[in-house]
């Protein structure tokens, strides 16, 4: 039976002036800084200014949160390893809707709101897609109205930070906390036990019932952090937990005594090391451990933390499933299922039935891969070692899952081990994502290519026994940060015609359609294109000094490096361009930037070298005299959402290019045409509904589709005949490995030749070549056509509306998580 807390009443957060920021900061600056408001730096002013945002949310989030309990609301709790928020400033004065009172503030001490928001560091709490779209999904549940959270960890250290040194890929340590944040609001009240190691044992509880218990085990304590999150223009603040860990004993006084300074300290060093670094490496199985207590540590912290939440108004759990729901972002946080289960039948003493069926309505699932290898497993022995009663409920949960289907499918051996959760061959596994599905209500791909891989190939069988289980719910981006915040002059342009509610709907671009026809504002649209790329161009001058023409074709590639992303099919194309000038310089060619960006995985050499023969790829094209001006090629180093900010407003060529099949969904396509950019792409992920939206007149698409992918591997797939048969193709490979890019090592680029050739080409870069190089020369043709450019540009951004991010999360909140937004669509406190 739910109840209302009672207890004294609290009084109301005294409204905090939206204007007046200048006293604000002044005040900050002497008070929480201890500096001299009379001589502030930027740095100063923009602390000042940060804690004078928080202010703002503080007292809004105060409010949303007795909402929350005033309403009895379900709530929903999303879990991610990553979340990639970019900078915070300026996203909280977008949301606010206080840019311009800031921006006075500032420039009336003197400074200049744009300089002061180059002082702040990217977050470094996730890594690529799958952080970015758990902050999207933040900010429009938050703008929504919705009563969420969402839970990870809060890395001391990010990924790493890119830079280049002669061409190769170097990691450096990402300290993005290395100066005070004033967006953390850091709970050390709020600590939760998290246990590791030990040993089960059973017992007779009072009732004389046969139980188990988890004991002798290790305890970290987990600390919340939490971030706001606003919604825009609602008073609707909600946020992320972030758990830190600390140690259980800060210091050995005994150790210290006897001499061991190091041993002293040892057990909080070791502690701690869990939310050090994001994805470390797990080459070792000493970094296989450490990623799987980070993925512990953090749900059993946010389980914690869900339930205390709930015991405020619920003292059974008859009402769990009515108060909670949890979304497991990929397979990271499926620990949660048998830690669930832990809590309710360990410590609840619950009957195993009961708990399950709790367990099973609380969880939904996002699979966010097609790769059968890129499916999480876990040996069983280290998870024996680190959490020996999840083990214990892995197996129980498998066995009576493997019961139920043998039941039901008699005489499929094959079925049963394919179903299993643990995988009998080589180093017995656990399948994290097999189970996901089995503990989940819901399970959902991506896009809708994706999740018909997902039901008719990689999950088939779970399809067949829970039909109806895998779901659809394509992804989605914010316009809140994507367009409005990151193109302010393209923001403009559009109100300018259609008016503001774009913002929080993102169908109403449609009404931009007429406007493809109209001169004047085709003409403004390319006014505004062409400020982007000169204000892109000024930021590539200052860092990496080399100037870029903005008159060019911007052709952009920025995305995480991964062959299957096919960055190598686009250097094959410069290369061909290269050689197309070099033997007719006095042809009219179309002049072109090529623009990449992204990191690849420490570990993962051929993506590390593909990053590589782009820079010397580039040194050879940009320091040649018969191509200068004709053709650029560039790579930014250390790709981030506020260098994304940057280069998507002023991208003319979208690349999407990655193997047909092989992408669950993408959002960088999304967000690039949502800025007008025009993709070139097979038919993969997201890259198909983009298609079905603006018009097939209206994307460049080329090369296999999926099923044909998989055909072509089936019937043996033969590289050599395309090498053999394009002599353009066979010129382009051959000055890779002979060391025309690489002269002083002319065999450094032949691990690359060697994947397309000798190893057979599994992403199907030499299949797909021809078709790549067509589509492109009619990119080329049509970006020659100023105004026919510039109407596709127009109906790109007009028909993306079905990829906001507000459409997603309501998808979610109707056929999974089982919540009504508010009937105005926005929240409001």
């Amino acid at each position: 039976m739910a109840r209302k807390d009672k207890g004294k009443e609290t009084p109301s957060s005294p409204e905090i002036s939206k204007g007046n920021f200048r006293d604000d900061i002044y005040r900050h600056i002497q008070s929480t800084l201890g500096n001299d408001p009379g001589r502030p730096d930027n740095y100063s002013c923009f602390m000042g200014l940060s804690y004078s945002i928080r202010d703002r949310l503080i007292e809004k989030w105060i409010k949303t949160q007795r909402s929350f309990y005033e309403t009895f609301s379900k709530r929903v709790y999303y879990l991610s390893m990553e979340f990639l928020p970019g900078r915070f400033m300026m996203n909280y004065l977008t949301s606010l809707r206080m840019q311009e009172d800031a921006s006075d503030a500032v420039r009336e001490m003197g400074f200049n709101l744009e300089e002061l928001e180059e002082e702040e560091w990217d977050a470094g709490l996730g890594n690529g897609g799958l952080g970015r779209l758990a902050s999207c999904y933040m900010d429009s549940m938050a703008t929504l109205g919705m009563p969420c959270y969402g839970y990870g960890i809060r890395y001391d250290y990010g990924i790493f930070h890119q830079i280049l040194v002669d061409g190769y890929q170097r990691e450096q340590c990402d300290n993005w906390s290395r100066r005070t944040s004033a967006w953390e609001i850091r709970r050390q009240n709020s600590l939760e036990k998290v246990m590791f190691y030990g040993r089960t044992e059973s017992y007779e509880d009072d009732m004389g019932r046969s139980r188990v218990r988890w004991v002798d085990g290790e305890a970290v304590m987990a600390m919340a952090c939490d971030i706001l999150v606003p919604g825009y223009n609602n008073g609707f603040v909600t946020n992320m937990r972030l758990w830190s860990a600390q140690s259980s004993r800060e210091f050995n006084l005994e150790y210290f005594n006897q001499g061991d300074y190091i041993g002293a300290v040892q057990a909080k060093v070791t502690s701690e090391n869990i939310s050090k670094v994001l994805y470390p490496s797990d080459e070792a199985r000493e970094g296989k451990e450490l990623r799987l207590k980070q993925q512990y540590f953090f749900v059993a912290a946010t389980l914690r933390d869900i339930i205390r939440r709930y015991r405020k108004q619920n003292q059974t759990f008859d009402n769990f499933t009515d108060y909670v729901a949890i979304q497991l972002n990929d397979t990271h946080p499926t620990i949660a299922i048998p830690e669930l289960m832990r809590i309710l039948v360990d410590e609840e003493c619950m009957e195993w039935d009961d708990a399950w069926a709790i367990c099973e309505k609380s969880f939904a699932y996002t699979n966010h891969t097609v790769l059968p290898e890129a499916l999480e497993t876990w040996p069983v022995d280290l998870i024996g070692k680190v959490l020996p009663r999840h083990l214990e409920i892995i197996y129980e949960i498998n066995q009576r899952f493997l019961d139920m289907v043998r039941a039901n499918y008699r005489g499929d051996d094959r079925m049963l081990s394919r179903l299993s959760l643990i995988n009998e061959k080589g180093v017995r596994s656990v399948r994290m994502a097999n189970l996901a599905i089995v503990g989940s209500h819901s399970v959902n791909g991506v896009a809708a290519l994706h999740s018909q891989i997902l039901k008719n190939g990689l999950f088939n069988d779970f399809d067949r026994v829970f039909p109806g289980k895998i779901i659809n719910i394509t992804n989605g981006v914010t316009p809140r940060r994507w367009l409005y915040q990151a193109n302010p002059l393209l923001s403009k342009l559009i109100t300018s015609v259609i008016g503001d509610s774009w913002i929080t709907d993102l169908s109403q671009l449609k009404q931009l359609i007429p406007y493809a026809e109209d001169e004047g504002f085709r003409e403004a649209w390319h006014n505004v294109k062409l400020e982007n790329k000169k204000r892109l161009a000024r930021y590539i001058l200052r860092k990496i000094r080399v100037g870029v023409n903005p008159d060019t074709l911007f052709d952009v590639h920025v995305k995480r490096m991964h062959e299957y992303k096919r960055q190598l099919l686009n250097i094959l194309h410069v290369i061909t361009l290269y050689n197309r000038i070099k033997e007719n310089p006095g042809r009219d060619h179309v002049k072109r930037t090529v623009l990449f960006a992204g990191k690849a995985a420490p570990a993962y050499m051929q993506a590390k070298l593909i990053i590589k023969l782009i820079n010397s790829v580039a040194d050879v094209v940009n320091n040649d005299l018969d191509v200068m001006g004709m053709l650029k090629v560039l790579f930014l180093p250390n790709y981030c959402i506020s260098q994304a900010e940057k280069i998507i407003p002023a991208a003319d060529l979208s690349e999407q290019i990655s193997t047909a099949g092989m992408e669950a969904s993408g959002t960088g396509n999304m967000k690039l045409a949502l800025n007008g950019a025009v993709t070139i792409g097979t038919l993969d992920g997201a890259n198909v509904e983009i298609m079905e939206e603006v018009g097939e007149s209206n994307i460049f698409i080329f090369g296999l589709k999926a099923y044909e992918v998989e055909s072509m591997r089936a019937g043996g797939y033969n590289p050599w005949n395309y090498y053999d048969n394009d002599p353009e193709l066979k010129r382009a490979i051959d000055m890779i490995g002979s060391g025309h890019f690489s002269p002083k090592e002319p065999g450094l680029f032949r691990p690359i030749t060697a994947s397309l050739l000798e190893r057979g080409d599994f992403y199907m870069l030499l299949a797909d070549y021809r078709s790549y190089i067509a589509t492109q020369e009619k990119v080329a043709k049509v970006f020659r056509d100023k105004d026919e450019w510039i109407k596709k540009s127009i109906l790109n951004t007009a028909n993306m509306g079905k990829f906001s991010s507000d459409r997603s999360v309501l998808e979610y909140a109707r056929n999974i998580w089982g919540i009504k937004p508010p009937e105005s669509g926005i929240g409001t406190v």
